[in-house]
């Protein structure tokens, strides 16, 4: 029985196959990237619209604390911007991809703004939470 719970425990803190989940405190709408061909939909996006991308470890305590605050606070901005999701175990090489076509040093946690096609912004760990956009 003590097995079980501890596996389930683990299996929880570990999942890496989903996006974060909907807080019913936040109104993150997230749109996860799963796919390289979305960095130029993105790209196009940030053209009439303020597009984020936060750049997730999900095995990272710092991470998970970024994003949870990053999620409690972004209601000021829900009408502003669209917001991706990366999970970066899941999805590095996509990560690498971001780094060229956007010349940003990876990082994560890492938060990317962009407008009228590229990155305007950029701030990782604690600093996301003081990143205006």
């Amino acid at each position: 029985m003590y097995k079980k719970n501890y596996m389930s425990i683990l299996k929880s803190l570990f999942n890496t196959n989903a996006a974060p989940k909907k807080d019913v405190t936040t109104n993150v709408h997230w749109i996860p990237i799963t796919d390289i061909s979305q960095l130029d939909i993105l790209a196009e996006t940030s053209k009439t619209e303020t597009v984020l991308v936060f750049k997730h470890s999900t095995r990272c305590g710092i991470s998970k604390m970024v994003i949870r605050q990053f999620e409690k606070s972004f209601h000021a901005f829900e009408e502003k911007v669209t917001v991706y999701y990366l999970d970066l175990l899941n999805y590095r090489s996509i990560s690498d991809e971001i780094a060229i076509k956007f010349q940003v040093f990876h990082q994560s946690p890492q938060l990317l703004v962009l407008k009228n096609g590229g990155v305007v912004a950029d701030a990782s760990h604690y600093s996301i939470l003081e990143l205006s956009y």
